[in-house]
């Protein structure tokens, strides 16, 4: 099976044209791209590199048919980034937590796991959504983290 250099979509055999963007393919390319293993989709690609967080992000990085591509390259480091701010954040947090848990003597506790719960299901859903946009094609660019993905990624 052959796919489009233009959008990654599978075609059809024996055709000159993509029939989902219209891209001429040339037969000697054509030929080459059945020879070789199918690959993944680029929308699959980006979002895949968010389930393990910087380990797949770098996966990705270095898998040699997706490192070129810019919008899995972006997906890539922007999972490496949000995931160490993720894990920095945390680990502010936490000492934050138990410093004032000590200063009040255990009362900030109780504010804190209602808290920690809240945060924990928005870091969730967050990391679903990023999945989920890159699988739709997307580029949802993280405030801070989005723009330093972006400068890594050449875009």
């Amino acid at each position: 099976m052959s796919f489009c250099l233009s959008c990654g979509k599978s075609l059809s055999e024996g055709s000159n044209n993509c029939g989902f963007c219209g891209a001429p393919i040339p037969p000697a390319i054509a030929i080459a791209a059945t020879a070789q293993p199918a690959a993944m989709s680029v929308n699959a690609a980006g979002a895949l590199a968010y389930l393990a967080g910087f380990i797949t992000g770098i996966l990705f990085l270095v898998i040699d048919p997706y490192k070129k591509d810019p919008f899995v390259r972006f997906h890539a480091f922007q999972s490496i980034f949000f995931n160490v701010a993720w894990i920095g954040f945390w680990f502010v947090w936490m000492i934050v937590g138990m410093v004032l848990s000590a200063i009040t003597k255990g009362l900030f506790f109780l504010i804190q796991m209602p808290v920690d719960l809240v945060l924990m299901l928005g870091g969730f859903c967050l990391w679903a959504y990023l999945m989920y946009a890159a699988y739709q094609g997307k580029k949802f660019r993280l405030p801070v983290i989005g723009a330093l993905a972006e400068k890594q990624a050449g875009l």
